[in-house]
């Protein structure tokens, strides 16, 4: 009996040891998995960008849980907007980037049919083993027509609500199909618990995010208003300014420069022109060509915005003031108001003296029509290294794909060019409201 109780104890101490020694494998994941999460927690605030900010988390959320695909999808009043996918399976069938470009964004009613849908309405978490056998009277069903279209089989899927620090719904993070040896498994309780945590961080951060492109774009549209006083006046419309804007950011981004830089002289080029409030009428609205005098007093323009935007300490409004001053300055030194050559000319100002001409040639004016392209890209060709500088032209031509779908989605009408239309028409008693 003695050595059946010694053996008892020894298989008993045996197995508590077991025992011990998984519990303290388990600490050890559990640790790793919190430093993680500390670590993608500091990632998630220094990504400003929307989109490159989802691309971040499902990454990170698909090696979190080893899922082979995710989706998130935010939630705006009462649809969710569909925003961005990762899938393992699809980037090895055809490269990242033209999966994403099959992936376009949608929007769906907020319903609790969907799997998504129900998630947003009740904020619960989804961790289920098996779409195709969703237990019956289930609120919600799974769709498989995506599956089907793109050859893929959905099984095991784990929905999370993103809720922010109010307990708001922001978003949806969707994993699918959890990957364990090579096969498709159930998402565990853990995986579950860690990306429930994730979700929330998740969630502060795409709120951040939206509320600073809210601002962006509220500053945005304020510059626009502004230099729709200006274009009031001149012969020039409001897509002018909209259309070299962009132009000076494809032109910027195909420099390499540093994205910030790129977004603020998107976002300053629209200021460009603003000297020209006072410049005098009989001058700016003139047909016909300029007198010498005449010349020489449009050309304060310059200076007159860079007085308008002077001692301001905004990012956006100081880039501003350097290009309102600079953009009709030329690399041979003939420009004005300081006849600066090449590397006296800031970069912002090289960048959008081009953009401002090329939309000058090949936009229709109130005295001209727009020219072909192919002679605009000779009159720029024969002005490099005299006019504009030369990597400023390479960047621009590498650019033209784009810059010939900004320039058609933004073609002027009759209407914009009678500056007078609106007021016109308006009704003073709804503006009065």
């Amino acid at each position: 009996m003695g050595i059946v109780i010694q053996n008892y104890l020894l298989f008993v101490n045996k197995k508590l040891k077991f025992q011990q020694l998984i519990l303290y494998y388990i600490n050890i994941m559990i640790q790793k998995n919190f430093e993680r999460l500390l670590d993608i927690g500091i990632a998630l605030s220094g990504v400003h960008d929307l989109d490159k900010l989802l691309d971040f988390i499902l990454k990170e959320a698909q090696a979190l849980t080893g899922a082979d695909s995710g989706s998130i999808y935010l939630v705006n009043k009462d649809k969710l907007i569909f925003k961005t996918s990762r899938s393992n399976t699809y980037f090895k069938r055809w490269g990242e980037e033209e999966t994403k470009k099959l992936f376009k964004s949608f929007e769906m009613p907020i319903t609790k049919a969907s799997i998504s849908g129900y998630v947003a309405l009740t904020s619960q978490q989804l961790n289920i083993p098996d779409v195709r056998q969703l237990p019956p009277g289930c609120d919600f069903h799974y769709n498989p027509e995506f599956d089907r279209k793109y050859n893929y089989e959905t099984i095991s899927m784990l929905v999370m609500p993103m809720l922010d620090q109010n307990s708001k719904i922001i978003g949806v993070l969707q994993m699918i199909n959890c990957m364990e040896n090579g096969s498709v498994a159930p998402f565990s309780e853990e995986s579950q618990k860690i990306i429930s945590s994730f979700s929330s961080q998740a969630a502060v951060a795409i709120n951040n995010t939206m509320l600073t492109d809210e601002l962006k774009s509220a500053q945005m549209d304020t510059i626009l208003k502004l230099c729709s006083a200006a274009e009031f006046r001149d012969k020039e419309t409001g897509n002018h300014v909209r259309r070299m804007s962009h132009y000076s950011r494809i032109i910027a981004k195909n420099m390499g420069l540093p994205e910030k830089q790129v977004e603020l002289i998107f976002a300053a080029a629209p200021m460009h022109d603003i000297g020209k409030v006072g410049i005098p009428d009989s001058i700016l609205q003139k047909q016909g060509i300029l007198t010498p005098e005449e010349r020489l007093v449009m050309e304060k323009h310059t200076v007159i915005g860079s007085l308008i935007l002077k001692d301001s300490v905004a990012e956006v409004l100081v880039q501003s003031r350097i290009i309102a001053l600079t953009h009709h300055e030329k690399v041979n030194g003939t420009g004005y108001p300081r006849k600066l050559k090449g590397g006296e000319i800031p970069i912002e100002g090289k960048i959008v003296a081009l953009a401002d001409v090329y939309d000058a040639l090949s936009s229709r004016r109130c005295y001209k029509e727009p020219f072909p392209e192919e002679k605009v890209l000779s009159i720029l060709n024969e002005e490099k290294g005299k006019h504009f500088e030369p990597k400023v032209i390479d960047a621009f031509l590498s650019g033209l794909p784009e810059i010939r779908e900004i320039k058609d989605s933004n073609v002027d009408t009759d209407e914009d060019f009678d500056k007078f239309g609106d007021v016109d028409k308006a009704n003073l008693e709804e503006l009065a409201k």
